[in-house]
């Protein structure tokens, strides 16, 4: 990736930083420079060369074309220079290049002017044309100075050529956000506001706010009808433009990062690719076959000449930018001979798209076609910049073409590319980095690569990564950002060598496993492992689990294990029937285990990653059957039920210090579960777990006779809920606490569940606990009704309760009671 030192000041103040200083900031931030080359934006700087006015002009003897003249450069004798150009003429002001200049015929290839003689008569240099000096095309003639050009002053400073340091940038297939001039200038940003205490900002250029239609007529339409391949397309039409040679400034700068100057259209889409990093197309407008732009995939071995003349045979999968009766171009890799942009264009429709990096390899790789336009989506654009990047581009299309917009822009946008939260923890950054990093320094590097910070804490951030950083999804992507900004050579090395045999991120998930393991184990249960393949019988009609959700085994060893498992509980069942045929009919099982489905909207589009286009989530799976206690003659018989299930499973959630408030349950929409409750979370309505008694429908599935309590926790969310906060203890209260009793006549539709809530939204600060007693909807309650004996017990940190307080905080709780659950007193 070429970087020009120059263009690059138009985005950052480098203050008075050298290349060579730029060099090394670069490298030690992760953007290694493999070279650095003085370029000008004249090959060669035009150096030896300067103004010169011809003093005489003779035809020479010996020739019909050429001239004898002496020419003035400023020096102390005129030269002698044979020139052979038709328009020559005494008195002219001109470009002569000396003695030792070099004339370059092309970027790698020049002749050195030397003192000669041509037909006998000496010759001591060269008078010029436009062309021979990289300064315009023209070769009919010599050039042609105004009269009032100074005699003997260098070309390079009467022209403006300009020094440049060109800095050949190594970008890693993950770096996608640094492969322009202002990703650059983005990390410069951040590395010189860290570590030099600087305080600058981006300097982003300005685009074309306003796009209201200047002129009638119809705009080019556009169709996507493969919006997996093409995600986001954005186009504007623009009238009336005028096509012809782009002014100097912008000849140079695309010089410079070694790009061909074509045409002020096509430059500037060039112009604003190495400027933001994102490709744009130029389309004749006219040439587009029916006024409409559709981007689709043609059938296999349509032929298709591209913009270098060659005829290619098109795969189905390549995705083309057809109009409605042809190809026009190879969606983000190469244009086609027929629409591109000429000196005759008048009315031009720019293209600016997001295309799926996956599809613009494989047609690159298929085609053998390299450009910089599949260079950049390959490694993933920024898919919410193209309005921005076309807005850049009418901007500078209407400063240097005119132009009137024609119609309104075109966004095909169906499922926008949100920006990645990541949530990061201060101590994970300290323990990868291997020390502190002040928080300061943190904040000011993610606000310098414009990571915004959503959240902050003392524990951490939650961070919205810009979809420009596609390979930032991770806590450890956001620690590797902040070490390569802080600078690795910042990080203080010890002396001391330090090993360990493993490390876990905190909270530990191992041993969080082993600490909900250790509970269950110890009270009765036996850890099973079931393998992850299973038979897809089980998922036949299931609409829990679909089968068209299975993911397949390719070769099979058996129709007993020919899919993934979906769900654990089949399994589990497997193991309780196996117990059961082995006369074991008292059952405590758990297990943690994975199950794996297919992403339905994108299972089968195969460039898609593989991780998006599946799903695997970690659970834990309790079963239960028989009695909940050994046969003995202290215990009376008692059979497992939905409660003492239950009892385990909230266990389960306190030892990984769920709030139980922060939790709502619901009848289960489980089908496999004929009775049973779903807790979801309050705020992200995500469900937690499910459990319940199993259905016949499903026992029947493997012939289990006895009734089965089934429970299954989404481990990965629990993990993710767990607090980062370490447990705090206190004092043990120093003052008694005080228990109260309420009989309470409520309809059969309430739940303790409410009468919890309304309790501690009543009181927070003295009520310790809400406890149900007794049952009761026989003799003397109403039918619809139930009563309720409830416990609350009362209690404060500092003194004994009075019985005026007692009796204030529960006459609050009867009265909310009654007015919003509708309870009575018994």
């Amino acid at each position: 990736m070429n970087i020009s030192f120059d263009w690059l000041k138009e985005y950052v103040d480098l203050g008075d930083m050298t290349p060579e200083q730029l060099d090394d900031l670069l490298t030690f931030s992760g953007l290694e420079v493999d070279s650095r080359e003085k370029v000008e934006t004249v090959k060669g700087g035009l150096e030896h060369v300067v103004i010169a006015q011809v003093m005489t002009c003779e035809p020479h003897p010996d020739s019909d074309h050429l001239h004898l003249t002496t020419v003035d450069v400023g020096g102390e004798r005129p030269l002698n220079i044979v020139c052979g150009a038709p328009n020559v003429a005494a008195g002219q002001k001109v470009v002569c290049a000396r003695i030792g200049a070099k004339i370059y015929t092309s970027d790698t290839e020049f002749y050195e002017i030397k003192k000669g003689k041509l037909r006998g008569a000496v010759s001591e240099g060269m008078l010029c044309a436009a062309d021979e000096l990289q300064l315009g095309h023209d070769h009919d003639g010599i050039m042609v100075l105004p009269a009032d050009a100074p005699v003997g002053m260098p070309a390079k400073e009467y022209f403006g050529v300009k020094d440049d340091c060109l800095l050949d940038v190594a970008i890693t297939a993950n770096r996608m956000d640094a492969i322009s001039h202002i990703g650059v200038a983005r990390d410069v940003v951040a590395v010189r506001n860290t570590r030099e205490g600087m305080h600058l900002k981006l300097k982003w250029p300005e685009v074309a706010d306003d796009l209201t239609p200047t002129t009638a007529g119809e705009a080019i339409k556009v169709t996507v009808e493969d919006a997996d391949l093409c995600p986001r397309y954005t186009g504007i039409t623009l009238r009336n433009v005028r096509v012809g040679e782009s002014p100097q400034w912008l000849q140079d700068r695309l010089r410079t990062v070694g790009l061909r100057p074509i045409n002020n259209i096509v430059d500037v889409t060039n112009f604003v690719m190495m400027e933001v990093g994102q490709p744009l197309h130029a389309f004749d407008a006219d040439r587009i076959g029916g006024g409409h732009v559709v981007v689709r995939c043609l059938p296999q071995g349509t032929k298709f000449v591209t913009l270098d003349g060659v005829e290619r045979e098109l795969d189905k999968r390549d995705l083309m930018i057809c109009d409605e009766h042809e190809g026009m171009c190879i969606a983000g890799v190469f244009g086609g001979q027929k629409s591109g942009v000429t000196m005759e264009t008048r009315n031009v429709f720019l293209e600016c798209a997001y295309f799926n990096p996956v599809s613009i390899r494989k047609t690159s790789q298929r085609h053998t076609l390299k450009t910089d336009a599949s260079y950049r989506y390959e490694r993933t654009c920024d898919p919410n910049i193209t309005e921005w990047a076309l807005r850049r581009a009418v901007k500078l299309v209407r400063e240097l073409a005119g132009g009137d917009v024609c119609g309104a822009m075109v966004d095909l946008y169906p499922q926008p590319i949100e920006k990645p939260m990541v949530e990061v923890s201060f101590r994970r950054v300290f323990d990868l980095a291997g020390q502190e990093i002040p928080v300061e320094s943190i904040r000011t590097i993610l606000t310098s690569l414009d990571i915004e910070i959503a959240r902050e804490d003392a524990e951490g951030m939650t961070l919205r990564v810009p979809t420009c950083k596609a390979d930032v999804t991770r806590e450890c992507d956001i620690v590797e950002e902040i070490m390569r900004i802080y600078g690795y050579n910042n990080i203080h090395v010890d002396e001391r060598v330090n090993s360990c045999l493993s490390y876990s991120s905190k909270p530990n998930p191992r041993r969080l496993q082993n600490v909900v393991s250790d509970y269950l184990s110890d009270n009765g249960f036996s850890e099973i492992m079931n393998n992850s393949l299973t038979k897809s019988a089980y998922y036949t009609g299931n609409a829990d689990f679909p089968e068209d959700a299975c993911v397949a085994v390719v070769n099979p060893l058996s129709k007993e294990l020919n899919v993934m498992r979906q769900t654990l509980l089949y399994g589990g069942l497997e193991c309780v029937v196996r117990n059961l045929n082995h006369r074991i009919l008292d059952q405590r099982l758990y297990e943690f285990g994975r199950s794996y489905s297919r992403n339905a909207e994108c299972a089968d589009d195969l460039s898609q990653p593989v991780t998006k286009r599946y799903v695997e989530t970690r659970h834990l799976s309790l079963w239960m059957t028989g009695d909940q206690y050994a046969e003995s003659w202290k215990v009376a018989h008692t059979p497992t039920d939905f409660f003492f299930l239950k009892s385990y499973v909230m266990n389960i959630l306190r030892r990984m210090r769920v709030n139980i408030s922060c939790l709502e349950s619901r009848p289960t929409t489980c089908g496999y579960l004929s009775d049973g409750v779903d807790f979801l979370f309050r705020d992200s309505r995500k469900r937690l777990l499910s459990m319940g008694v199993v259905s016949k429908q499903s026992l029947n599935l493997l012939d289990c006779k006895q009734p089965v309590f089934y429970a299954d926790i989404d481990w990965d969310l629990l993990l993710k809920s767990y607090p980062s906060k370490e447990v705090t203890y206190c004092d043990i209260p120093r003052f008694p606490e005080v228990r109260r009793d309420l009989a309470l006549v409520l309809d059969n539709a309430v739940t303790f569940e409410q009468i919890e809530q309304v309790a501690y939204a009543t009181e927070r600060k003295l009520l310790r606990r809400v406890g149900l007693f007794d049952v009761y909807d026989g003799k003397g309650i109403a039918a619809g009704m139930k009563s309720y004996a409830v416990s609350f017990v009362l209690q404060s940190p500092d003194k004994t309760l009075t019985d005026k307080q007692i009796d204030g905080v529960m006459e609050r709780i009867r009265k909310n009671l009654e007015s919003q659950l509708g309870a009575k007193l018994r």
